[in-house]
């Protein structure tokens, strides 16, 4: 009966099974440094923390200045001189159409809203104060400023919305007063009047 012959396994050189494995490690340690040279840009990303957005706007291409001025618990007062402070911020001071033109591929552009947003990025248990000062009045006519306060997380809630007409340069109204407690829920909201600005800081 006729067997059929099976080759012997060859033996293995140490050498090359050492050569062999060094020649793995190498590649493995260079394609680790290949990903810490070059690691995935995340271009455009950026990161917005907001809990509150306060806005007050009044009418496209009005060149009419209104200011906008809001006071926290602990007695901050951000406004246009004093953009900043506690967990509050004035992102723009809208002058009207003053600061609004802008240049777009060489050309003048005019941006027609007039707008005043304030974030809080945090809270603090008690009550805010939303007030608003027209601050100069290039047409001479009362102005309509529409005043929205809205809860950003964790889904966007407009708390409170009203119009309030700014009569004479000058004026000063309260547009809103709120509270938050511990847990950002907001109750007492009313506008009885309180004054924020003062002459003595503009």
């Amino acid at each position: 009966m006729r067997q059929r012959l099976r080759p012997l396994p060859a033996e293995q050189d140490p050498f090359t099974d050492l050569l062999f494995n060094a020649l793995l490690a190498f590649t493995f340690l260079f394609i680790v440094a290949l990903i810490f040279l070059h690691p995935p840009t995340e271009q455009g990303r950026i990161d917005i923390k907001a809990e509150y957005l306060i806005s007050a706007t009044w009418g496209d291409n009005l060149p009419d200045d209104v200011d906008m001025w809001v006071e926290d618990p602990t007695g901050n007062v951000i406004w246009f001189n004093n953009p900043s402070a506690g967990f509050m911020h004035l992102d723009r001071d809208d002058r009207g159409i003053s600061n609004d033109q802008m240049l777009v591929d060489g050309r003048e552009v005019i941006n027609p809203l007039n707008q005043e947003v304030v974030t809080l990025r945090g809270w603090t248990q008690g009550e805010y104060v939303v007030n608003l000062h027209y601050y100069d009045s290039e047409t001479g006519n009362p102005v309509d400023v529409n005043v929205r306060v809205a809860r950003v997380n964790p889904v966007l809630e407009i708390l409170y919305y009203e119009e309030v007409t700014l009569r004479d340069k000058g004026e000063e109204r309260t547009a809103v007063r709120f509270t938050l407690d511990s847990e950002g829920e907001v109750s007492n909201i009313n506008t009885l009047a309180k004054a924020l600005v003062s002459v003595d800081t503009l």
